[in-house]
């Protein structure tokens, strides 16, 4: 169950990151509301996801996995570049996950 409060977590925190760029620096009103609830309802599941997970490992996935979906979509939504050192980055964060987990992290 931890995983799975977990897999919503992040997904509420990459709309939320998402639209924070939406938002235009909290500007428009929409976005910025967006933004708010769904730090809210991420941290609030991330808490959860907590009470049967260790930190270290469901504190990784979620800033691996939000961090590396976020950078996907700054591709695709806004035509952000994906040079050879973000490239590298994101399969370094993407490989310290995995790497937590075969670790016995949990």
């Amino acid at each position: 169950m931890g995983y799975l409060l977990l897999g919503f977590a992040i997904a509420a925190e990459v709309v939320a990151t998402t639209a924070m760029k939406y938002s235009e620096g909290f500007s428009k009103v929409g976005p910025s509301l967006i933004t708010g609830i769904g730090y809210l309802i991420s941290f609030g599941l991330l808490a959860q996801a907590l009470k049967s997970m260790s930190i270290g490992t469901a504190y990784a996935i979620w800033s691996g996995v939000g961090t590396a979906s976020v950078a996907a979509l700054g591709l695709v939504l806004f035509g952000e570049g994906l040079s050879p050192a973000k490239a590298a980055g994101i399969g370094l964060i993407v490989a310290g996950v995995v790497v937590l987990n075969l670790g016995g992290a949990h």
